[in-house]
């Protein structure tokens, strides 16, 4: 898997370095210098993102409860089923992987480290997988999956214009 990792990150450096039109240095500067704040609030927000699915699942079976409640009490069959199906619970678990990554890569990226651009790229990845799984949910679809995949390639963008700032690690001056 690791192998696999490294090969698509290969391939993504020649298309979004070598094809893709070059950041501005001092845009590239920018985004090293307030990205492990980034990192931060996206992390946090993926957290809300999170607990909105979650919350919305609940109220949405609070509503079947109530209408299968209502449909009973005038003789009828059951209207609705559950919306806690198990691709939401995927969903959340998926959205809480992606939240915990980006906020533990801001120590990383505040230190210029290669493992803090890894769990970025990780996180990115992961913004894809969460796209797949809400098609599947009825609370996603294919806009979502459409909008993971626009966010994910602008994300890969940025990520691999400034990896170069991540590959060099700081000299440290030694006491003499």
């Amino acid at each position: 898997m690791i192998a696999a990792l490294k090969s698509l990150e290969t391939k993504l450096e020649d298309l979004f370095v070598k094809q893709a039109p070059p950041l501005p240095p001092n845009g590239k500067k920018a985004i090293v210098q307030y990205l492990p704040w980034i990192n931060l609030v996206v992390g946090v927000l993926t957290l809300f993102a999170a607990y909105g699915l979650w919350h919305a699942a609940h109220y949405v079976n609070r509503l079947a409860d109530y209408a299968n409640s209502l449909s009973a009490a005038y003789g009828g069959d059951t209207v609705s089923t559950s919306g806690l199906t198990i691709t939401v619970w995927l969903g959340v678990a998926v959205l809480l992987a992606e939240a915990a990554i980006f906020i533990a890569a801001f120590p990383a990226t505040r230190d210029r480290k290669k493992s803090g651009w890894d769990l970025m790229f990780y996180g990115v990845l992961i913004n894809v997988v969460y796209g797949v799984v809400s098609l599947f949910t009825n609370y996603g679809g294919i806009g979502n999956l459409v909008g993971a995949i626009i966010g994910s390639v602008i994300g890969f963008y940025f990520l691999f214009q400034i990896r170069a700032s991540y590959l060099k690690q700081p000299v440290v001056a030694k006491k003499a």
